[in-house]
């Protein structure tokens, strides 16, 4: 009985810690907007990894964790060419020709490009099932961003879908390689790798005129970079191993809404009803997708 009780409390608690993860992963979009209406994407890219960097780093420290081997260092810097400098970089520059309402629509799938290049890396073979979800998923974000390209921006488009694409590889890279390392540990040595590189551009690229930085600025500056980029995956993966990955890696689904509502409420941006049925969509085909995975 003590057994299936403490099961059980492993269960809620991940549950609660995923769900607070995915949370604060949804106002990563609508933050970086912010930042990048007054600091230049380059610069809001470099600023949140060293912040990020700097934290892990001490996190690393304080706890003594141990060095990555040799043979875990290759997947850590494909984590950071992810999700470190890929997804921040391309979305902060995508976000100068969109709204955070309309880019958040390309998360929707994020899921399925996680999952493909997870099955690549995992060697596995899903059902045909799988493959057709996955395309029609990502047709009808394909579509949707064609179809608006005349009031949005075709480049805007192409960037966010290149950085959904490389963020897919860093998720499953790092889900890969969080069996032997550990969940917040993966992300955390990720973001010292990139250290060495992001410091001295912090200081190249600092702006001239930070009195003119407004403080939704600086507020969009903080929060990716203290809980985009690091705090929420400690909560994440926390409640993955907590409740098990495909339990509460159904969380991610909502991800997409919370952020369009974020967006609606903070940015005052227009959620249409072709967003909103295009987000439902593709979460369909990513549940899909989880179903016929293997």
């Amino acid at each position: 009985m003590m057994t299936e009780k403490i099961s059980k409390d492993e269960s809620i608690n991940g549950w609660i810690n995923g769900f607070i993860g995915v949370v604060l992963f949804s106002g990563g979009m609508p933050a970086t907007k912010l930042a990048v209406m007054e600091m230049s994407p380059i610069f809001v890219t470099i600023a949140r990894a060293a912040i990020a960097g700097i934290l892990a780093l001490s996190v690393l420290l304080i706890y003594k964790e141990k060095r990555p081997e040799k043979k875990q260092i290759f997947p850590l810097l494909i984590v950071s060419i992810g999700c470190v400098v890929g997804f921040p970089l391309l979305s902060a520059l995508a976000l100068q020709y969109l709204t955070s309402a309309h880019s958040i629509v390309f998360l929707g799938i994020l899921p399925l490009a996680t999952a493909v290049f997870g099955v690549f890396r995992g060697g596995e073979r899903p059902h045909p099932v799988f493959w057709l979800f996955s395309v029609i998923g990502s047709l009808l974000v394909i579509g949707y961003a064609a179809f608006q390209g005349i009031s949005a921006s075709p480049i805007g488009d192409i960037l966010m879908l290149l950085a959904v694409i490389l963020c897919g590889m860093g998720y499953a890279e790092g889900a890969k390689l969080s069996k032997t390392l550990g969940g917040w540990q993966v992300i955390s040595w990720a973001l010292v790798l990139a250290l060495p590189v992001m410091i001295p551009l912090f200081f190249i690229y600092f702006p001239d005129h930070i009195e003119n930085i407004s403080f939704n600025g600086w507020f969009g500056m903080a929060y990716i970079s203290l809980f985009s980029m690091f705090i929420g995956f400690i909560f994440w993966y926390k409640g993955l191993a907590q409740g098990g990955i495909a339990t509460v890696g159904q969380l991610q689904l909502l991800q997409p809404f919370f952020g369009l509502a974020l967006a609606a409420y903070f940015l005052h941006e227009h959620v249409s009803v072709g967003m909103l049925g295009v987000t439902i969509g593709v979460i369909l085909c990513v549940a899909g997708t989880k179903k016929f995975a293997k």
